[in-house]
């Protein structure tokens, strides 16, 4: 029963869209600015820095709760890492907004923060510098959700957390197909 309990507060809690959030409180739809997605890179484009940095920190920190409760109640790393991946689940598809969610990113990311921390903060690095040397946020965010995969199945406890992680994963890059799209074709935007 816990561990149930676990999944359904992990999508619920993944629900949360901050990007919405922030834009809706300083009077903007975020889904009708810039690119229309409520990642923290639109925000960061459309309303600042400030605003995009906030929206990150929310959504990594929803992943990383979601990944706690679900291994603290439910009493495994499996169930953070199931919890966890129902709160990326819940970020793209936002039960609370009409299921026009964002990509995932920040919430994968704080997922791996809890579940493995070190390996959290050397894909955060690994994403941050990819984006400082590229200019191009998907790129960091698409190398750093490859990369989880293989090292969440040498450093997981258990090994089901990489079919778990490997699932979040491909979410990830399908939420990224028109960014592939326009860095294939040179296109895409820069932050």
């Amino acid at each position: 029963m816990t561990e149930a309990l676990s999944l359904v507060v992990g999508y619920l809690l993944g629900s949360v869209d901050f990007g919405i959030l922030v834009a809706r409180s300083r009077g903007v739809d975020i889904h009708a600015a810039g690119s229309g997605n409520p990642g923290a890179s639109n925000v960061a484009r459309t309303l600042g820095r400030k605003a995009g940095a906030l929206v990150m920190v929310g959504d990594l920190l929803k992943g990383l709760g979601a990944a706690a409760f679900g291994e603290l109640v439910g009493g495994s790393e499996l169930v953070g890492f199931a919890a966890g991946g129902l709160a990326v689940l819940g970020h793209c598809y936002p039960l609370w907004h009409r299921f026009k969610g964002g990509k995932g990113v920040a919430t994968t990311m704080g997922v791996v923060w809890w579940t493995i921390p070190w390996l959290g903060l050397g894909l955060s690095v690994m994403w941050g510098a990819i984006i400082a040397a590229t200019h191009v946020a998907s790129f960091g965010s698409l190398a750093a959700v490859a990369v989880a995969v293989p090292a969440v199945w040498l450093w997981a406890e258990d090994r089901w957390s990489t079919a778990i992680m490997a699932a979040i994963s491909l979410l990830v890059v399908a939420r990224h197909s028109d960014n592939i799209r326009r860095m294939r074709g040179g296109g895409e935007q820069t932050v």
